[in-house]
């Protein structure tokens, strides 16, 4: 079970034992231009994981080096070549200056006042990519409210 301070609360249930991916594993994915599926993640071993939870990647050498790591592993744990996506440096939720449209959006559909500009720009770069995570189209995102509730945006 990861101890991982950067493995939220709403997320404990399924990601604390690292059998699904953690949003801080799929941020940093997301920024190294690296795809996972579940089923890859769950033929890593369980030190390949928490190496993908701990492991910096926020420098550009960084961020190499992460999908340096994680195509390694990919290779070595399922004989496939790692699948590239393009990088993802997170314009819209790492915008401090304006809370996502799609945010906003998707808020109000679920019947949630949207964040204001100034608890958006207070979040974690990790926080915003979550919320923004949450509201993708096409899913179910049971997770967005818990979310919002533990990052203090609603009560």
């Amino acid at each position: 079970m990861s101890t991982s301070p950067e493995i939220f609360q709403f997320e404990k249930d399924f990601a604390g034992a690292l059998y699904c991916i953690p949003m801080v594993v799929r941020r940093k994915l997301d920024l190294s231009g690296v795809k996972v599926s579940l089923k890859q993640w769950n033929r890593f071993e369980l030190e390949e994981r928490e190496r993908m939870v701990s492991q910096r990647c926020e420098t550009p050498e960084e961020i190499d080096a992460y999908a340096l790591y994680v195509t390694g592993v990919i290779q070595n744990r399922t004989h496939e070549p790692a699948q590239l996506i393009q990088r993802d440096a997170g314009a819209e939720w790492n915008d401090v200056a304006s809370v996502p449209q799609r945010v906003i959006d998707y808020s109000i559909e679920r019947d949630v006042t949207p964040p204001t500009a100034a608890q958006w720009a207070a979040l974690t770069p990790l926080q915003r990519f979550s919320i923004f995570k949450l509201t993708r189209p096409g899913h179910s995102n049971e997770n967005f409210v818990p979310a919002m509730r533990e990052f203090g945006l609603i009560s």
